[in-house]
């Protein structure tokens, strides 16, 4: 018996020499002094060109000796704590080295970084790389990473992002909860993200993060902390706290007519899910918040007395989750899913497919760009048929006509769509050709070209229906009846006017939470929330100081800005109107001018009108033309300036001296600055020969497509073959494009140091 006691006395001795060998030996081990090779009186500014320089020496990416990344985070962790006068000082008086207890105290001990957690969870920490868990390096986050990919992403799906460190023991505490809550929310469609601050000071600090474990969550770009108990319920009424309050609209037999009837107003599909639960499920809330652009979202709880009309009106199963789409019909949905488990996945195949009404409008250049892509392949273009319409109740037969026609449509090449000309007026005046209503083009660039086609003057009848079925199955045999061609100007965007309730509602988001954060983070972590409301403040304020100075100043000039005419007002540039027309034009106006024959003449003028329309709106810029013809020593003297800069080509005639061909150049002339820009006819990749010389006088805006320029015969170089065979009315095809960068201040200007007098020049024919 005594014999046992003895040997149970040696076993708890030699168990207690144990620890306490460990806990003499961990004091040492972690000296951040000795670590960093400093003493206790060193400076700021000698601990940090000591960790500077031991940092490089020991970066594992350096380093290759097999103990380089303990020591890295040792010297890491060291100078985190050195460098924190609070840390610092907590060392020197207690020796203590977790960075959790400098936050905390023995009255609120369960507290830690804004939140609380669950003493149950409680493990030893033995913090190595041997004994912790590295699941989350999947979800390791990178500043760069978190700029290029997350904020991006976060204005399609929110993120839950935890702050931890090699040294943080109170983390180990909360990583049962933290797996749990990822596995469940990464499925539902959350972004996950870790930052070790070891590694990512510089994202944690552009977090706001100060503090380990801390947890966040991402939406709209904007950062919010975790405050409350770390427990999985929490956690997922924290990520739908993060959500904006108005996806999802109650709908019940009361106001379901109100919410299927706004498809015309918002432009959108409605989207309608039936379900028993009395909450909106999360996942229908996140699915919502992914497509708002596209989608408008109700929810029907069939637990509801008030929705028991509209369960029988559309025979809804009550013993799974339904999901409707309607469009332009509601009274029958265009598609709908059940199923007891719906999956992400099938969600979002679901909406992807139910993205666009059969007919909608085209209220802004995004949707455009979705609803008819810019051809890349072959066997991959679209083609948009677009009725060009009014809002009036008189066209309203004419509409319908159309979207029934659209209804019917089984082509997945095919797309339909409508513009008011009332707010997309430059877009109408482009395709509207003889007052045709109703065009089939297909887009070749995302600077604006497309090929086009007028079909019909639409108003609804059936004649009208079969001439537009007869050219689409034309199109599906020969694409190259899309004869004309055009450079689109951008939409309008006829929702713009809604960024002042945009606006409101997201001060309403942004306010609520700033109360919380008042009640729980300190000043400095607020201070990130605060810049953005004071300067986004401070940006309303001063837009509207602006454009009421704005106002006043039209008042004052009594509306002298006269309204954009139906016409672009040309003038010949002669020795009359020479010293008005350039030489003392006001400081800041332009002329453009373009250069032409008399054989040109009437060609020229017609595609320049059209390709400086929509920049007529200017008060600035002044339109003329030049007769070469007759002033072709002048065109000569003035491009003296600027020869070698522009490198002019020159063709040669048959008499052997070279001739400069400027028919179809384009001069931006500043008289008072003296300077100008140059638009030379550029090639534009299409058929030089296409067109008989016979046919260069027939309307503008058409041209024919043949073969690419592989088939031509070779020619005698290609600088010649370009300049020789350009057609005429190709000549400025891309002169929209360069109006748009002399807008811009982008072209290159040649300064000339007087302007030689056009009425000294003798006419040369």
């Amino acid at each position: 018996m005594a014999g046992s006691k003895m040997s149970l006395l040696l076993a708890v001795v030699l168990v207690l020499s144990v620890l306490l060998t460990g806990a003499t030996h961990a004091g040492p081990e972690m000296d951040p002094y000795k670590i960093l090779g400093v003493t206790r009186s060193a400076s700021q500014a000698e601990i940090k060109k000591v960790y500077k320089r031991l940092a490089k020496e020991w970066h594992p990416d350096k380093n290759k000796n097999p103990g380089a990344e303990d020591m890295f985070i040792k010297i890491t962790k060291s100078y985190e704590i050195l460098s924190n006068e609070d840390k610092r000082a907590n060392y020197d008086r207690y020796g203590q080295t977790d960075d959790t207890q400098p936050y905390s105290s023995g009255r609120y001990g369960h507290r830690h970084d804004s939140f609380y957690f669950d003493e149950s969870f409680f493990n030893f920490p033995f913090n190595s790389k041997t004994h912790r868990d590295f699941a989350d390096s999947k979800y390791t986050l990178h500043f760069n990473q978190y700029i290029n990919d997350v904020v991006p992403n976060s204005y399609k799906r929110p993120y839950l992002i935890k702050i931890t460190s090699d040294w943080c023991f109170s983390c180990i505490h909360i990583e049962p909860v933290w797996k749990e809550v990822v596995q469940e929310m990464e499925t539902l469609g959350v972004g996950i993200g870790v930052v070790d601050v070891g590694y990512e000071r510089r994202l944690a600090n552009h977090l706001g993060a100060h503090r380990t474990p801390s947890i966040l969550g991402v939406i709209n770009g904007k950062v919010t902390f975790f405050h409350y108990a770390v427990a999985k319920e929490h956690l997922r009424q924290f990520v739908e706290d993060l959500l904006p309050q108005r996806l999802v609209e109650r709908v019940t037999d009361k106001n379901d007519l109100q919410f299927l009837n706004s498809w015309h107003e918002l432009n959108k599909p409605h989207v309608l899910l039936f379900d028993q639960v009395p909450v909106v499920p999360l996942l229908y809330k996140l699915t919502a918040f992914a497509y708002k652009d596209y989608l408008q979202f109700g929810y029907v709880d069939q637990g509801l007395s008030e929705t028991a009309n509209l369960q029988k009106q559309f025979n809804i199963n009550t013993y799974a989750p339904t999901m409707l789409v309607f469009k332009e019909n509601i009274d029958k949905p265009a598609d709908i899913i059940q199923a007891k488990g719906m999956k992400k996945q099938i969600i979002d195949e679901f909406m992807s497919n139910n993205k666009f009404l059969l007919a909608p409008r085209l209220v802004n250049q995004k949707l455009f760009d979705e609803l008819c892509p810019v051809k890349q392949f072959h066997r991959r273009r679209k083609y948009c048929v677009l009725l060009m319409t009014r809002d009036e109740e008189t066209f309203s037969f004419g509409n319908q006509a159309f979207l029934s026609f659209a209804s019917a449509n089984t082509k997945e090449v095919v797309r339909f769509a409508y513009v008011y000309q009332r707010l997309q007026q430059p877009l109408c005046d482009i395709l509207m050709q003889n007052k045709d209503s109703v065009v089939i083009l297909e887009r070749r660039n995302a600077a604006g070209k497309a090929l086009f086609k007028p079909v019909t003057a639409w108003n609804g009848s059936e004649e009208d229906k079969q001439r537009l079925l007869d050219e689409l199955e034309r199109l599906q045999k020969d694409p190259s009846i899309l004869i004309h061609d055009a450079m689109l100007p951008e939409l309008n965007n006829e929702f713009a006017s809604m960024f002042v309730i945009r606006w409101i509602y997201a001060s309403y988001d942004y306010l609520s939470e700033v109360i919380d954060d008042i009640l729980h983070n300190n000043w400095r972590e607020m201070m990130p929330l605060l810049s953005l409301i004071f300067s986004a403040l401070f940006i309303l304020f001063g837009t509207v100081v602006i454009q009421a100075f704005r106002l006043l100043n039209v008042f004052a000039v009594g509306f002298s800005r006269p309204p954009k005419k139906n016409f672009v007002e040309v003038t010949e540039l002669t020795d009359i109107t020479y010293m008005s027309n350039l030489v003392k034009l006001r400081p800041g106006h332009m002329n453009i001018v373009l250069v032409l024959t008399d054989a040109s003449k009437n060609i020229l003028l017609s595609k320049f009108a059209k390709e400086v329309y929509s920049f007529t709106g200017s008060l600035t810029l002044h339109f003329s033309f030049l007769n070469i013809d007759k002033h072709s020593e002048w065109m000569n003297t003035l491009l003296e300036y600027a020869q070698d800069a522009m490198q002019i080509d020159a063709d040669e005639d048959d008499g052997g001296n070279h001739k400069m061909d400027y028919t179809g150049y384009v001069l931006a002339l500043n008289g008072h600055k003296k300077y100008l820009c140059l638009f030379k006819p550029v090639y534009t990749g299409e058929d030089l020969e296409g067109k008989s010389s016979e046919d260069e006088g027939a309307t503008t805006g058409g041209r024919s497509r043949s073969s690419s320029r592989d088939d031509h015969p070779p020619r005698k170089s290609n600088r010649s073959r370009s300049i020789s065979t350009l057609q005429i009315h190709h000549k400025l095809d891309r002169l929209g494009l360069w109006m748009e960068r002399l807008m811009e201040g982008t072209l290159p200007r040649y300064y000339i140091p007087s302007w030689p007098g056009l009425d000294k020049i003798t006419p040369c024919k």
